[in-house]
């Protein structure tokens, strides 16, 4: 396999070559903390608190080095010790050993990214001339902060590791260590001995059982990556790290300084899919969501970068809404089944998450770290990522509504930054969907962050309800068709031009007043200024129609563009399309791209306009019927309380 550009190989002989010192450190040493405190028994005697809330000590000295608390000595760490002891059997538990290699790894390449540092930075140099006692006394600064970059470096990469290589194995249990305070910047085996050391004390404290031993390391992996990520962001020389990615093979393990590691390894999904024939009505949205599952895999690995999303026609969000039992659930059953198939045929890694209410903590803080966990995962650049928000209305809170948890205003917040943030990159891997049956509760701004709107209204025509009557009863009955052409209106091609000429003219009641007021004024929306015309109207009708949502019917307009059927061939036969070149796939899709039309831009504008207008509708409708009802139940306690004074 070929690397980008950009990316360098972490040779496995020279990971291998750090395995004896790996070991060494796991056997044991000495360390006294000289930053945490050192209670771990006190720790594990307290009663659990509840998740969310650290079990550590929140406020210490801010001096840096000075040893405000040691209870103890020199302590022993003997990792191995620690780790067989977490079960009931005398000999190792393949758990056991699972956490043991996957540690022993992860130092190993902890401590051969710092020699590539030292070699890069000229620290191994200077580490010479310090040993022979000839470093230069104008060198003594460079040299402190050379050792103390390689010691965030080595330990970051250990976190980043250990992550990686545990994640696989993670089970149900979830662990809360709180913060980690041990982090050591003298030099890079200071470094490692402390965070082994507070491991340590963490596995003492948490892993009581076999079952809690992967968490916990995982815990403190990434509290750890999270604590140096933050220190590094001051920290001076770090150049030669931050400026380069490496690539362990092995491991599918891709460093880029401080960021989160990519996995770059698929999920086994269990949800039952459908196919596009199981899904009746619905022609537009089942229509872009086979289109966008096939996008999805015109993304470049080795680029990182996806043509559609170079050209403009690629869905990074989308929003489904419609009345309960519509067929939302079955649209992502279709979607996530067909990129599944993609990419088992291709041999890419898919990772599919859905962010549902359970993740909504009590805690604060934790909900918005679950909604970055989620975010994070679909969008590892190693893998074709799918994200699905259900009920999105239920799990994002309105901001200032006083009737949402502060859980949702968190995972509000991550998901504007992440859809359309100042730090949002399109890669043209991973899309996100949000559903709800009222997307009229959505946050405003939340919801014009979704860049596709899928009306999902479930079958229409007496022809769709023939057909899903007969494909729900399947063929354990004898009861004849009758005079029907069996799935003839689900052709796709023939339904979705209806579905679109139907959005020739508004369908909401409100927008039709704005769109006849202006034809009438201007005639026929056949130019760029008769259609800005009208787009100045439906924001004065509608002041929450703004700029963005402008970009947005431009960028759903781009996809009309690109309304390109990738031939089924293509995703059957990789080699006819997806594992070709970035530059081929880019030239190949735009023999493809057709001509932007003012009927084109006029169908998006409506289409756009239509569901804010509906969900304006909604919002209104209501917000009277609840005033309504109290001021019935008003009423109705006056009379009652009239009657039980009147004697």
């Amino acid at each position: 396999m070929s690397l980008p550009n950009d990316q360098m190989e972490l040779r496995e002989a020279e990971i291998r070559k750090h395995y004896d010192a790996a070991l060494s450190l796991m056997e044991g040493f000495d360390h006294a903390p000289r930053v945490a405190s050192d209670a771990p028994a006190a720790a594990a005697a307290r009663p659990e608190r509840s998740p969310g809330i650290g079990s550590r000590r929140r406020f210490r000295s801010t001096t840096p080095g000075l040893v405000t608390r040691q209870t103890r000595a020199a302590d022993g760490v003997r990792l191995i010790d620690r780790i067989e002891g977490a079960g009931d059997d005398a000999l190792p538990s393949p758990v056991q050993a699972t956490v043991l290699q996957a540690l022993r790894r992860a130092l190993a390449i902890a401590l051969a990214m710092g020699g590539q540092y030292s070699e890069r930075s000229g620290l191994d140099a200077l580490k010479r001339d310090n040993l022979a006692g000839t470093l230069a006394a104008g060198r003594k600064t460079e040299f402190t902060d050379l050792l103390a970059a390689e010691s965030l470096v080595v330990l970051g990469v250990f976190a980043t590791a250990t992550g990686a290589l545990l994640s696989a194995h993670a089970g149900e249990a979830a662990v809360e260590i709180g913060e980690v305070e041990e982090i050591l910047t003298d030099n890079a085996p200071l470094a490692l001995h402390g965070a082994l050391w507070e491991l340590d004390r963490d596995l003492e404290a948490f892993a009581t059982e076999e079952g809690r031993l992967v968490a916990t390391a995982l815990a403190y992996a990434e509290a750890l990556a999270d604590k140096v990520r933050a220190r590094a962001s001051t920290a001076p020389r770090l150049e030669a790290f931050t400026s380069a990615s490496w690539r362990v093979e092995a491991d599918e393990l891709t460093i880029a300084g401080f960021a989160p590691a990519p996995r770059g390894r698929g999920t086994t999904l269990t949800m039952s899919f459908k196919k596009p024939t199981e899904v009746v009505g619905n022609h537009i949205a089942k229509y872009q969501a086979m289109k966008l599952a096939k996008m999805l895999m015109a993304y470049d690995f080795e680029r990182r970068m996806n043509p559609f999303a170079e050209l403009g026609g690629f869905i990074f969000t989308f929003m489904g809404d419609g009345a309960p039992g519509t067929g939302k659930t079955t649209l992502i059953q279709m979607m996530a089944g067909l990129i599944s198939d993609y990419c088992e045929v291709a041999g890419y890694p898919f990772v599919y998450r859905n962010f549902s209410i359970d993740q909504i903590d009590s805690y604060q803080g934790k909900s918005g770290q679950n909604a970055k966990a989620f975010i994070q995962a679909v969008l590892d650049p190693g893998a074709i990522g799918f994200g699905t928000i259900d009920d999105i209305d239920q799990i994002a809170g309105k901001r200032g509504d006083r009737q949402s948890s502060a859980g949702q205003q968190e995972v509000t917040a991550v998901l504007m930054e992440a859809f359309a943030g100042a730090n949002t990159v399109v890669r043209g891997n991973a899309t996100f969907g949000m559903f709800s049956n009222f997307p009229e509760n959505v946050d405003d701004a939340l919801r014009q962050r979704a860049g596709a709107r899928f009306l999902v209204d479930g079958p229409q025509t007496r022809a769709d309800y023939i057909d899903i009557l007969t494909l729900l009863l399947g063929n354990r009955h004898q009861i004849p068709l009758g005079e029907h052409d069996l799935y003839a209106a689900q052709a796709i091609e023939q339904a979705v031009a209806r579905s679109y000429a139907q959005h020739g003219t508004p369908q909401e009641a409100g927008l039709r007043a704005v769109w006849d007021e202006v034809a009438g004024r201007v005639g026929p929306l056949d130019t760029l200024a008769k259609i800005g015309t009208y787009l100045k109207a439906v924001q004065e009708a509608d002041p929450r129609f703004t700029g963005r949502a402008i970009k947005n019917i431009t960028d759903a307009v781009k996809v009309r563009a690109l309304d390109v059927e990738l031939p089924d061939a293509w995703m059957d036969e990789p080699d006819l399309f997806l594992r070709k070149g970035y530059d081929e796939k880019l030239g190949m899709i735009g023999e493809l791209t057709q001509p932007i039309t003012a009927e084109m831009v006029v169908q998006e504008v409506n289409r756009y306009a239509d569901s804010e207008f509906r969900y304006a509708d909604k919002s209104d409708e209501a917000a009277i019927d609840t005033a309504v009802r109290e001021m019935e139940r008003m009423d109705a306690a006056k009379r009652r309380y009239a009657e039980r004074h009147r004697g």
